[in-house]
């Protein structure tokens, strides 16, 4: 039987982590500037070892030691993490190459495809989004997106597909690996948009990148991957992978140390079409509370003027605005301007918006303020997208704009919703890794070890806990927690994130 080693607690935990300070400039950052900041953190550093280098650093990267653990190539279109492999190649002896069917030999895999750069350096050679897998699946694979596949028309011995996307917000072809490596490859296309976020302007977008530095993705595959990157936790060969890649090239990949940055930058979407539904929040799933389709804007008019109505009690103000456009119905589109309400009494969870890009211009986004204060981004292009940021959570009386970061580009906007909220905290970033706290009450260490959660804070009221993970499921409920102490002890949670909730206090925590 094929020697399976899951992930571990304890032996090479710490191997597991950059070195000390290396990811020191984005502490305490969210959203687009921590993207901002981990991209000049991961380009410090990096030496471009050229094309041909690839051969020698799969000599390390991409050795199997978590599955056969026999010295062959770990490949990922074809690995079988239940049984045994359909063929195996062995360093050096197997590269292609010329083939004709699964088997013959081992290539180059830019999961990011090197057309789409014009197989231009450093790209063309960083180990961080580049596997050694099977060159007649890597060719079937071809340049299609990473998605959901519906019909497939070519499927790997492995179970990887080729097909019809599934996936919301896209229809054309795309490649789907197994559920063993998705959350992988999700993960070194984040690396990639990070890595590269300054030069994407000027790379092609294979229907999978964005042309803007934030979010650096199409809204479809943006989902799609959220949604991987939550359903496969990262793996102790990930963790293998990028040491040996750091070795060799010189940079990390920040979002298989730190994989809460994830989300920390883009957020998550409540159903993406990727295969799976990416987390909510269990403790604050809100009721509707606001949801303006633009339905009562004034009569259609294509000058750009300011904007205003009210609808369901709200006021609504838009600037450098015309009315003629469409979505899904009515629209507003705003140019040099933004679309800000009027005061809403009940709080803000999360918000959802649909948007598009009129006649010309290029990708862009909208900032989204509360109160004056940003709480995330909206990203629009020329295909009409719905965008959610979670977790807003401030109560009491909110005031939400959206300001265009362009001053020429004509974007409609549609379904603008958010629910309510009328929790006691207000919103904070939460940085996993780190160990953030939510109010009075903090995690340390995060991640845990020996299946315990140590908190620290005033617990001495605490009445019950509740553990969920991210689909919203409770895994686990004690009354009175901390009457014995300051730890709460877990019942074998497997590899990934999980929600501690304190009564009405709710964190983050990470199990590797």
């Amino acid at each position: 039987m094929k020697k399976i080693i899951l992930f571990t607690f304890f032996a090479g935990l710490a191997n597991a982590q950059a070195p000390a300070g290396y990811y020191n400039a984005a502490n305490g950052l969210s959203g687009a500037a921590l993207k901002t900041a981990l991209s000049t953190i991961i380009t410090n550093g990096h030496q471009d070892k050229g094309y041909n280098g690839l051969w020698t650093a799969f000599k390390t990267t991409d050795i199997d030691k978590d599955y056969e653990n026999d010295g062959s190539i770990l490949d990922i279109y074809s690995e079988k993490p239940g049984g045994p492999d359909p063929y195996k190649y062995m360093p050096g002896t197997n590269q292609c190459g010329t083939y004709s069917t699964e088997g013959n030999c081992y290539n180059r895999e830019h999961v990011i495809p090197q057309s789409l750069f014009s197989e231009a350096s450093p790209m063309v050679a960083d180990i961080n989004f580049i596997r050694a897998t099977d060159g007649k699946v890597n060719g079937m694979r071809s340049n299609y997106p990473y998605g959901k596949v519906g019909s497939a028309t070519f499927t790997s011995k492995n179970g990887s597909k080729l097909g019809n996307s599934s996936s919301s917000g896209y229809s054309g072809v795309v490649f789907e690996p197994i559920d063993e490596f998705k959350g992988d490859v999700a993960r070194m296309i984040f690396y990639f948009v990070t890595r590269y976020q300054s030069k994407l302007s000027s790379f092609s977008s294979g229907n999978m990148l964005g042309s803007s530095a934030f979010p650096g993705l199409q809204t479809w595959e943006l989902n799609v991957l959220l949604a991987w990157h939550n359903q496969d936790p990262v793996s102790q060969a990930e963790i293998k992978r990028n040491n040996a890649s750091y070795s060799y090239q010189g940079n990390r990949n920040p979002f298989i140390d730190n994989p809460g940055y994830v989300n920390q930058i883009w957020g998550s979407s409540p159903n993406t079409g990727g295969g799976t539904t990416t987390p909510t929040n269990p403790t604050n799933p809100g009721t509707g509370c606001v949801n303006e389709a633009f339905e009562t804007i004034p009569a259609d008019n294509a000058s750009y003027t300011t904007r205003s109505w009210s609808n369901s009690g709200i006021s609504w103000t838009a600037t450098d605005a015309r009315t003629d456009q469409t979505i899904n119905t009515r629209a507003i589109t705003v140019r040099n301007g933004s679309l800000t309400s009027g005061s809403s009494a009940n709080g803000i969870g999360s918000l959802t918006i649909t948007t598009q890009l009129k006649f010309s211009g290029s990708n862009g986004t909208f900032d989204v303020k509360v109160n004056g204060t940003s709480v995330g981004t909206i990203p629009y292009s020329t295909t009409a997208a719905t965008t959610t940021i979670n977790n807003i959570n401030i109560s009491g009386n909110v005031v939400v704009s959206l300001v265009n970061n362009s001053t020429s580009n004509r974007v409609a906007i549609d379904d603008l919703k958010w629910s309510c909220y009328s929790g006691s905290a207000s919103r904070q970033v939460q940085n996993i890794a780190a160990g953030a706290a939510t109010n009075t009450f903090k995690i340390s260490p995060n991640p845990i070890t020996n299946q315990e959660i140590v908190v620290k804070g005033d617990l001495q009221n605490v009445k019950k806990a509740e553990i969920y993970n991210l689909q919203g499921k409770v895994m686990q409920t004690i009354d009175q927690p901390f009457r014995n102490g300051n730890s709460i002890r877990t019942q074998n949670l497997g590899q990934g994130v999980y929600i501690l909730k304190l009564d009405n206090t709710t964190m983050q925590f990470l199990v590797k």
